[in-house]
């Protein structure tokens, strides 16, 4: 199982991964794992304003249909069209050609809490 060291994870499996303002958001290698053959990934619209926690997207596999929580507050500002085409993208490359959608965000120190690559792998243990 491959978790980035220099990604912040949440306890429901997502990554995410800040570059300025803007921050990238996929589910782990863990969760994808854990949900085998991904069919289908509806995607939040571009403009969208979210909460943490807040589910905004969904992830279908053969097993189930899995609600994506945003890590942190913002606006969303890019989503990954390429997963309606080829949504197993999140099976074979979970932590870059299957990123979900980028968030601009709002409070920045929202990153913070999050956590890193040892809490994560700690947690997925658990």
């Amino acid at each position: 199982m491959s978790i980035p060291n220099n990604f912040k994870y949440t306890a429901d499996h997502e990554w995410i991964l800040v570059e300025g303002d803007v921050a990238t958001v996929g589910i782990t290698d863990h969760a994808q794992l854990e949900l085998t053959d991904i069919v289908f990934v509806e995607l939040p619209e571009v403009g969208r304003v979210c909460e943490a926690e807040e589910a905004i997207a969904v992830v279908e596999s053969v097993k189930a249909a899995s609600d994506i929580y945003a890590p942190v507050s913002g606006e969303v500002v890019g989503a990954n069209e390429a997963l309606d085409a080829d949504p197993s993208l999140v099976n074979t490359d979970p932590h870059a050609a299957g990123w979900l959608f980028k968030i601009k965000l709002s409070d920045p120190s929202q990153v913070e809490s999050l956590m890193d690559a040892g809490a994560y792998a700690a947690h997925t243990c658990a």
